[in-house]
């Protein structure tokens, strides 16, 4: 018989697990207290970097279901999320998310489910790649310098060359200017 499990994640500690706990109930899922995952942590965190997650894992077993409220309770961002369910489908283990109506995503419909969240994810991560690198060529186009400062003025990166030049070692150059030796190999 297929045990059923909950994960309810909340990002602080001011926020309260119940209404997750009492939205899967009233969903009609019996849930034995125990099986009750409760963690506070912010969502940016992998789930499988979340320590009272990552304790469900190992509890879980073929033929058990999991249960949560909103897809982002399983990840922090659609990748994220489909690597949970994919890694809870490799053990057998159905995932339902209340949010989608209650579909089991790691069905055919789920998984077709997942795939259009995927699609629009690297969709998304395509967008933000072509905005910054417009932007990036905006920046240059209009003279502004890139990167991050030189930890050297113009007058030590002179005294760098030199130097190099007349054969001072990288270390010496470092300790001498207080500065870390690949600055130094940046100028020479």
């Amino acid at each position: 018989m297929a045990r059923v499990f909950a994960y309810c994640r909340v990002s602080t500690i001011e926020q309260t697990h119940e209404n997750q706990v009492h939205e899967i109930k009233a969903a009609g899922f019996d849930i034995e207290e125990r099986r009750v995952f409760e963690e506070t942590v912010s969502g940016s965190i992998p789930a499988m970097e979340r320590q009272t997650f990552r304790k469900l894992i190992d509890k879980l077993d073929w033929d058990d279901v999991l249960v949560v409220t909103k897809l982002d309770r399983l990840g922090r961002n659609a990748m994220d999320v489909r690597a949970t369910v994919e890694r809870l489908a490799e053990m057998q283990v159905r995932v339902h998310c209340l949010a989608l109506g209650g579909v089991d995503l790691t069905s055919a419909a789920g998984k077709m489910t997942m795939g259009v969240i995927a699609a629009v994810a690297e969709f998304e991560r395509d967008l933000l790649v072509e905005r910054t690198q417009a932007g990036l060529a905006r920046a240059k186009a209009e003279g502004k310098k890139l990167g991050r400062p030189s930890s050297l003025t113009a007058e030590q990166q002179d005294l760098v060359k030199q130097s190099r030049a007349q054969g001072a070692s990288l270390g010496s150059l470092a300790k001498q200017l207080g500065v870390s030796r690949s600055a130094i190999q940046r100028v020479s």
